[in-house]
């Protein structure tokens, strides 16, 4: 996905809770909501897993996107011509803190 879709939905979620975070990323209708929400579930169980932290007590403290590389591709089109596809690809960063200020990073690349 673009770095500009998935842009959108971070800035509705940097800030919150992790229980209102998962809440948010399941109502709303834009396609890269899912992709984040298995990168925040999968931070938050990091966090549980490896530090012991308690989930109820996490917060998105930090989010940002970076774009990453742009795939390309030509699609064949009639007489001989073709048409260039581009795909880009972004790398989401999400740090969940908790309460007690220990920090857990998730990283992710989607293409």
């Amino acid at each position: 996905m673009s770095a500009h879709k998935a842009r959108r939905v971070l800035d509705q979620i940097r800030g919150r809770s992790y229980e209102e975070t998962l809440m948010i990323l399941e109502l709303m209708p834009f396609r890269a909501c899912y992709p984040i929400l298995k990168l925040v579930y999968s931070a938050a169980a990091n966090a549980r897993h490896n530090m012991g932290l308690n989930e109820t007590a996490l917060i998105i403290s930090q989010a940002e996107v970076n774009e990453g590389t742009v795939v390309k591709k030509l699609k064949p089109r009639a007489r001989g011509r073709s048409f260039a596809i581009r795909r880009p690809t972004c790398h989401i960063t999400i740090v969940l803190q908790d309460t007690s200020k220990d920090i857990v990073e998730a990283l992710w690349d989607k293409k």
